[in-house]
């Protein structure tokens, strides 16, 4: 099974602040949807409590060392190798770790793709993306966006794949 990221990042790397998104771009959700639809998602409990709810139409896997914690419709694993287990037991050919930034900071090593809307604005916020390092990943895809009336900053949906 492939592990990905999925991820909304500004050209400083932040990715939230106080557990939401710093933008709003429709063409962002639409690929997050499109890109996850049908498969396993892996996230950390502050990420799925910003949702408030488990995203429809995909297996939501909540990583949280609180023992007792429960929450409808979601699978609960202790560590990252519990939720990729559970992500396998779907047999689905990805799955895709989309935060937060703890998260994505302990795994950028380990997974095979990154997939990345890269917001072309420098953002403040205090969650972050770690550092793409090309020399460990290749930009496989990227397709450019501008701003419009409907997206405030121009933005590009890219595929990066491990070397």
């Amino acid at each position: 099974m492939i592990t990905s990221f999925v991820v909304a990042a500004s050209e400083n790397n932040v990715i939230g602040i106080n557990n939401k998104l710093p933008w709003y771009l429709p063409n962002d959700l639409k690929y997050f949807k499109n890109t996850t639809w049908a498969m396993p998602v892996i996230m950390g409990r502050k990420t799925y409590e910003s949702t408030g709810r488990p995203l429809p139409g995909r297996t939501n896997i909540i990583i949280t060392r609180q023992k007792d914690w429960k929450a409808d419709g979601v699978i609960v694993a202790s560590d990252m190798g519990q939720a990729l287990k559970a992500a396998a037991d779907t047999d689905s050919k990805e799955a895709f770790i989309i935060g937060g930034g703890e998260i994505f900071k302990q795994y950028i090593s380990k997974v095979d793709k990154i997939y990345i809307t890269r917001i072309h604005a420098n953002i403040k916020g205090d969650a972050y993306f770690p550092e793409i390092d090309e020399q460990q990943w290749k930009l496989i895809s990227n397709l450019d966006f501008p701003v419009d009336e409907k997206h405030e900053y121009a933005y590009s949906f890219q595929v990066w794949q491990r070397n």
